[in-house]
């Protein structure tokens, strides 16, 4: 029984634990991963009923499971449930990376350093660019460290809620140059890098945004991606932005960081990219 029970593990476990969940794209990247590279990965989604993360993440390490990404809504209550935690993670407030460690609960934040890989690869500069983050939420909170890591000439956090924005920059201001405001106080300022991190894209919805806001060749990148181009994109498209991205790159890249950190090898991402834009478009 014993040789069976070793036949049948000899793959490493990993999932992703969200809610909802169903949709992840994260068990195909990682399995694109595993065929890549040849480690021994498995991997799945979990979907976890609110109230239900420290019994699942419990369960999982019982079960002799390696690491888990975690997905909304649960990364701040994974950043109060890890033991230990990367610089990263401490910033952002936020985990979406475990790693199962001899008992110990590793946490990391691999979302920023995503969308900079991700932004880099399309030679998007952002060292000494004029920046505008839309959102305050967590998602704009996880990529702030690393935006500032790149030393943009100026980073401004725009939200419906000014003062939320000014709160979300008052934390990240020994970084770098950053300032919060409200949407209104955009008129009048140009940009040559504005990134969407707020959900409005899901809703169908756009921030409320001034028609001069794009510097010539600025670039534009929506966190969110689709089948088809996110009302933001849309928007990016229509006034002139030189480039216009959605936010796979962001996803495959910050799923390539976490299992350099589960793993130790660093899978090349552009194939991977490829392959799910295939997949997407039909």
């Amino acid at each position: 029984m014993s040789d069976l029970f070793d036949f049948s593990r000899r793959h490493d476990d990993y999932a992703v634990m969200g809610n909802p969940v169903a949709h992840s794209k994260s068990p195909r990247i990682h399995a694109l991963f595993a065929e890549q590279t040849g480690e021994p990965v498995h991997y799945e989604a979990i979907q976890v009923d609110p109230g239900g993360l420290p019994q699942a993440v419990g369960n999982f390490d019982a079960n002799g499971g390696k690491g888990l990404n975690i997905t909304v809504p649960f990364k701040q209550e994974a950043w109060e449930l890890v033991n230990e935690r990367s610089e990263r993670a401490e910033r952002a407030g936020a985990v979406n990376t475990i790693k199962f460690d001899n008992g110990t609960l590793y946490g990391d934040n691999t979302d920023g350093i995503g969308l900079v890989n991700d932004l880099l690869n399309h030679r998007i500069p952002i060292r000494d660019k004029k920046v505008l983050l839309m959102g305050a939420g967590g998602a704009a909170r996880g990529v702030l460290a690393p935006l500032l890591a790149e030393q943009p000439a100026q980073l401004v956090i725009a939200n419906r809620t000014a003062e939320k924005a000014r709160e979300l920059a008052g934390a990240f201001n020994d970084l770098g140059s950053i300032e919060g405001s409200g949407y209104e106080a955009l008129e009048d300022k140009q940009f040559d890098l504005v990134i969407n991190a707020t959900a409005a894209s899901l809703q169908g919805e756009l921030p409320p945004l001034p028609d001069n806001l794009l510097a010539d060749g600025a670039a534009c990148y929506d966190m969110m991606y689709g089948t088809a181009p996110t009302p933001f994109m849309q928007w990016a498209s229509a006034h002139g932005a030189a480039t216009v991205l959605d936010g796979l790159g962001m996803l495959v890249e910050q799923a390539a960081e976490s299992f350099y950190i589960w793993r130790g090898v660093r899978p090349e991402t552009q194939p991977v990219i490829e392959q799910l834009r295939r997949e997407l478009a039909s």
